[in-house]
């Protein structure tokens, strides 16, 4: 709770006295150029590499791991849980289970989303989770053997992920896809350069290897 409380007030202060507070008491990891908006992240391990950010009125909570590449950026407004790993009656038959959220390098998750990284979340180089109000969730309950459990999600490199999607846990997007708006994703799909859209999502048909944003050398796009 104190440690909750200290979080909290650190937004009050300067970013260059408040990124030596949380390197040096809570252990993380902030290169002098990356940097925290007005956000409360308390992950157990946080990683922030150079050029990286964290946006406004951002939650990062409840995790093992937070781990921005260089020049991955989270934005505004965005919830991201998970159940950390230990000892618990929750996930018992899952010990290797890490919660955790690895940004690769340019990688952007835009604003207002929600991202359970229960099973682990991981986004790869240069891609986009755009728009609003997509979720990705790693954990849900297992009917069959009535308990919770957790399965990764990943997200390949120079994907783009639309508006208002839903992700579920065990599945994958392929590198160079692009994920339609309101789709859902709830499988490992294969074939790399091609739309998928749908509820679930399907491939519509495949995409020119000339696009400019699968040839990006930064991350945001003007």
């Amino acid at each position: 709770m104190l440690s909750t409380l200290v979080i909290l007030l650190l937004n009050f202060l300067p970013w260059p006295l408040r990124r030596l507070i949380l390197v040096r008491c809570f252990g993380y990891s902030i290169h002098p150029s990356a940097r925290i908006g007005f956000s409360f992240i308390k992950p157990r391990r946080l990683v922030m590499e150079e050029n990286s950010r964290i946006g406004h009125l951002t939650a990062g909570v409840h995790l093992d791991l937070i781990h921005l590449k260089p020049h991955a950026i989270v934005g505004n407004g965005n919830w991201i849980t998970g159940f950390p790993g230990g000892s618990s009656t929750h996930f018992a038959h899952q010990p290797e289970r890490r919660s955790e959220l690895v940004l690769g390098e340019h990688s952007a998750v835009t604003n207002r989303h929600l991202i359970d990284c229960t099973g682990g979340v991981t986004i790869g180089r240069f891609t986009t989770v755009a728009g609003f109000r997509s979720q990705i969730l790693s954990h849900s309950i297992d009917l069959k053997e009535n308990r919770q459990h957790a399965a990764g999600v990943t997200i390949g490199a120079f994907c783009f992920v639309g508006t208002g999607c839903v992700i579920l846990g065990g599945s994958s997007l392929p590198d160079f896809s692009v994920l339609g708006a309101g789709s859902l994703l709830n499988k490992q799909l294969a074939g790399s350069r091609f739309l998928y859209a749908g509820c679930p999502a399907k491939p519509i048909h495949e995409l020119p290897e000339n696009l400019a944003y699968f040839h990006r050398v930064a991350g945001y796009v003007e």
